[in-house]
């Protein structure tokens, strides 16, 4: 009686944990949409391809065009400061009399000047604006490569947000199956309490108790880092607690078709290898340009004053004077020794290189996607062979509980109903969120992985 009292408290403690862990004060629910939502907050990935296309934002806007003329000024003063002695070496004045020698000491010129000046260019040979039209498409680059990111990111949250509700489903199993064995071992108690079984029935269902605790603690600590995972994710504190909702809705085919129809559409890679053969085309159109003679206008206007100093001849004087120019001008590089010709040449191969590697993402997304069909499809399959053979198990331990209330099954037998009930239920889970995560990634590949409600 000692170690059956030692035994039950042992296992009154591992099903009490247990429930205190599954049992404390509830989290708030973190929806799948919620969870999306913090990640395109917080997350570093995120936050930094969205800055890349700031960044591409501001090259393609007006100030970045080459379009505007460029305007500086100039502005400098000068000191200087000179001592004089002229001899005039006896020359006589009008009066007869000789012409005293002339000693000027520290005498003062001063210099100042500004300018205006203005430059533009009226003609390059097109050249900015095809370099205007290839800046927008590199902007449009951005927005499909920080698409590309959160895709990349929402996969990613979104398998992990369904590693979390399939642990947790199992958690639930795992609870239920200990809670069987709890009862199992107390009716076993009871029978060999009174000479209805032997010893080894209540050892059984005590080993099978243990087994059944520990397996919980296992799923419980899973779900514990799980959660560290999701939460790193969204760039949040890994131990803040929350719930996760476990209903999983999947398309119907139809839907599912008419994405893989409109895939060459959607699909980021492929508008990505668009934009690329734009950008190349443009490099093209811009060292042409360069072949081309330039006009340009300038214009300035000028001040300048000049303060002089006494001389032997002349008083102080201040010089003032100022100046407007304007002209045109012409520039025509006829031969800058092949170099532009070269990177015409480059230009037209990168473009080829582009067209060819549009077409190798093309024949890539395609198998991606067929792979993904099939992958999907075949998820399906197991999910709903599994829903039946979740519901052959249940049936048979109906069945082999009731007949080992009234004795007419062993505890072997019941327990590998039990436990083939057990596998049942945790591997439907498993099949369920495998469906829901090939249909994710399909969805990427189809382009329409933020467009639907996951």
């Amino acid at each position: 009686m000692k170690n059956k009292s030692r035994f039950i408290l042992i296992a009154f403690c591992f099903y009490a944990f247990a429930k205190a862990y599954s049992q404390q004060s509830p989290a708030s629910l973190l929806t799948k949409q919620e969870a999306i939502a913090q990640m395109l907050e917080n997350n570093y990935g995120v936050r930094i391809a969205e800055n890349q296309k700031l960044i591409a934002e501001n090259n393609k806007g007006i100030l970045n065009s080459g379009y505007l003329p460029t305007v500086n000024g100039t502005a400098g003063a000068n000191y200087e400061q000179t001592d004089t002695e002229v001899d005039f070496g006896g020359a006589l004045n009008q009066d007869g009399s000789v012409r005293d020698n002339v000693n000027i000491q520290d005498a003062e010129t001063r210099r100042y000047n500004a300018a205006i000046n203005v430059n533009y260019t009226l003609f390059d040979g097109l050249g900015r604006l095809y370099n205007y039209k290839r800046l927008k498409e590199l902007y449009n680059l951005s927005e499909l490569q920080a698409r590309q990111t959160i895709e990349t990111n929402a996969l990613q949250l979104m398998s992990v947000y369904l590693e979390v509700a399939r642990i947790r489903e199992n958690v639930q199993v795992l609870e239920q199956a200990l809670d069987i064995s709890l009862k199992r071992e107390q009716r076993a108690q009871y029978q060999f309490d009174y000479g209805q079984v032997n010893k080894l029935e209540v050892l059984n269902a005590r080993v099978d108790i243990n087994t059944d605790s520990i397996n919980l603690l296992n799923a419980q600590q899973q779900l514990r880092n799980a959660k560290r995972d999701l939460n790193l994710i969204m760039q949040r504190d890994i131990e803040t607690s929350f719930a996760v909702d476990t209903t999983v809705t999947l398309l119907n085919e139809l839907e599912i078709v008419s994405f893989i129809e409109e895939a060459s559409e959607n699909n980021v890679r492929l508008l990505q290898a668009d934009r690329n053969v734009i950008v190349s085309e443009y490099d093209i159109k811009t060292a042409r340009s360069l072949m081309l003679p330039r006009i340009g206008l300038t214009g300035s206007y000028g001040w300048n004053q000049t303060d002089n100093p006494a001389s032997a001849f002349f008083p102080s004087t201040t010089n003032l004077s100022t100046s407007l120019q304007l002209g045109a001008n012409l520039t025509w590089d006829i031969f800058d020794g092949g170099t532009s010709i070269t990177n015409y040449r480059n230009a037209q191969i990168r473009f080829k290189n582009e067209e060819l590697l549009k077409k190798q993402i093309g024949d890539e997304v395609k198998r991606d996607i067929a792979n993904a069909r099939g992958n999907y499809n075949n998820a399906l399959r197991i999910y709903q062979m599994q829903e039946q053979n979740l519901i052959t198990n249940q049936n048979n331990f109906t069945r082999t509980e009731e007949r080992y209330k009234l004795g007419q099954v062993s505890s072997v037998e019941f327990r590998q109903a039990q436990v083939n009930l057990l596998n049942a239920q945790t591997t439907k889970n498993l099949a369920k969120y495998d469906a829901k995560l090939a249909e994710l990634q399909l969805l990427q590949l189809t382009g329409q992985l933020l467009n639907v409600e996951l």
